[in-house]
Parts: structure tokens; C-alpha cells; sequence
């Protein structure tokens, strides 16, 4: 096991405290007041639209991350390369691509917000994609590419930590993105071969698992929305609401994606 650096040691404790912090959606600050509204919100947006947002775009993450740009402002030939190069710099990778995304989810809900609720229906499929190619993109920053199945589930658990509603609903989507770790870490030929054979029940688990996570989302998503319902004030939540959930969806990224980069180089176990 290599020593930690001090930049190194600092991060452990960041990623720590993110695990533990409790989800905080905007449906708590504004208690009852939203709560007709996101009623009515969850009712206009079929969690159907959510989850097809969810096949597409995990399924098309490598087109929608390019990966030309990290290579050249990381000085790598190649984005494996990022996997055990530094991981100072692969923070300052992903925190280019954190502020684009949040820059980008503002505009995005600012312009969507003067539709009032109608309008929103045609911004969370929109917010959805943002926050999967967002994910994608921070993962490239540290050197890890969607290439596999477990690879997609990782992204997915990201996804599913990000958009929380409760400490249950974390911690499930945290063991998740352990079990991954530790399934990358230990896969073979042989254990492909297997997983190849039980395809079929493993499609059929993946279809169950991203109908509750389009659900969880909806929620997630409208509760914090349901503010943008109300006429003159739309835009300006819109706007805001986008850019923090895109802030959480990059922090929720990083913070996993750097554990398993300190866990790759040898540098601890597991957070």
C-alpha cells in the first residue's frame, strides 16, 4: 500500500464527509408550500420519459463525452493514461467539466423556465442527458472509460447516489458502487464467460433497476423543480435549480471516481 500525499490525505477526508452527508432536495427548504405543485409536476412528467432519457443516454455516454479535449489539457496520449498519473490533476480535469455542466444546466433551465410547468416537461429529459454526459466526461477525467456493462452500472449508481431522496436511498446506491468496484477489480475471463451465460436475467434485473431509478429521479428532480411552476419567478428558479442539480450530479461523480482512482493506485482500500 503506497503512502498517501498530503493533497491525497485531504481528498479521503472530502470523500468521507460526502458519504455521510444526508441528500438535501429543495422540497425540504420550501416544506409545503411546493407540494401542490410538485403534485402536479410528477403528474405532467411520466417517469417513462425519464427512463428513456436514461437508456439513451448511458447507452451513448462515449459519443456524448468527448474525450479529444481531457486528453490534450491532461497531457495524455491516451485516457487510461489518467488512471495512475495524478490525481491533482485529474481534480482540475474534473472541475473544468463540473463548472461547464453547471454553467450549461443554468442557461438550459433559465430558457426552459419561461414556459412555466408546461415547459418543464421538455427540460428533465434535457437535465437528465446533461447530468449522464456530465458523469461520463468526470469519469474520463480520472482515466475511466464506459467500455463494459459494469462500467455503465457505475455510472448509473452515480446517477442513483445523485439524485437521492433519502440516507437509504444513498447508501443503497454507495453499496452498489462498491459492489462494482470490487467486481472490476476482480473480473476474469472466466467470470465474463459466466456473466456472458446469465445475460438474459441480467438484462431483465437492468430493466427493473432503471424503472426505480427513473422514479427516484422524477422525484428528486421535481421536487426541486416545482417552484418553476409559478409564473414571473420560472426562469430565475429554473436556472438555479438546474445548476445545483448539476452541481450535486458532478460532485456525486467525483467523489466516487476518486476513490476508486486512490483504490487503483494502491493508495488505500476503501473510504
Amino acid at each position: 500500500m503506497s503512502s498517501l500525499t498530503k493533497y491525497e490525505d485531504e481528498q479521503v477526508r472530502k470523500i468521507r464527509e460526502w458519504k455521510i452527508k444526508e441528500p438535501s432536495v429543495m422540497s425540504k427548504t420550501f416544506g409545503k408550500v411546493a407540494v401542490p405543485v410538485t403534485w402536479l409536476v410528477q403528474k405532467i412528467i411520466p417517469h417513462a420519459a425519464i427512463r428513456s432519457a436514461i437508456d439513451v443516454v448511458n447507452s451513448a455516454g462515449k459519443w456524448l463525452s468527448d474525450a479529444g479535449d481531457i486528453k490534450r489539457n491532461g497531457m495524455v496520449s491516451e485516457i487510461q493514461n489518467l488512471r495512475n498519473k495524478d490525481l491533482e490533476l485529474s481534480d482540475k480535469l474534473a472541475n473544468s467539466v463540473h463548472n461547464w455542466a453547471i454553467g450549461m444546466a443554468a442557461a438550459e433551465g433559465a430558457a426552459t423556465g419561461f414556459g412555466g410547468i408546461f415547459a418543464i416537461a421538455a427540460d428533465i429529459p434535457v437535465i437528465v442527458t446533461l447530468a449522464l454526459r456530465t458523469i461520463h466526461k468526470i469519469g474520463l477525467c480520472y482515466g475511466y472509460e464506459s467500455i463494459d456493462d459494469n462500467d455503465n452500472q457505475f455510472i448509473l449508481g452515480i446517477l442513483a447516489a445523485s439524485g437521492a431522496n433519502s440516507v437509504e436511498e444513498k447508501v443503497a446506491a454507495l453499496t452498489m458502487l462498491r459492489s462494482i468496484e470490487v467486481t472490476i477489480a476482480k473480473q476474469t475471463w472466466k467470470a465474463m464467460a459466466e456473466k456472458a451465460a446469465k445475460r438474459q436475467i441480467s438484462k431483465e434485473s437492468a430493466i427493473i433497476a432503471i424503472k426505480n431509478l427513473a422514479k427516484q429521479i422524477g422525484i428528486n428532480i421535481t421536487k426541486r423543480k416545482a417552484l418553476q411552476a409559478i409564473p414571473v419567478i420560472g426562469a430565475l428558479v429554473g436556472g438555479s435549480v438546474n445548476g445545483w442539480y448539476i452541481k450535486d450530479v458532478g460532485w456525486a461523480a467525483r467523489r466516487p471516481f476518486q476513490e476508486r482512482w486512490l483504490i487503483d493506485n494502491q493508495k488505500i482500500l476503501e473510504v
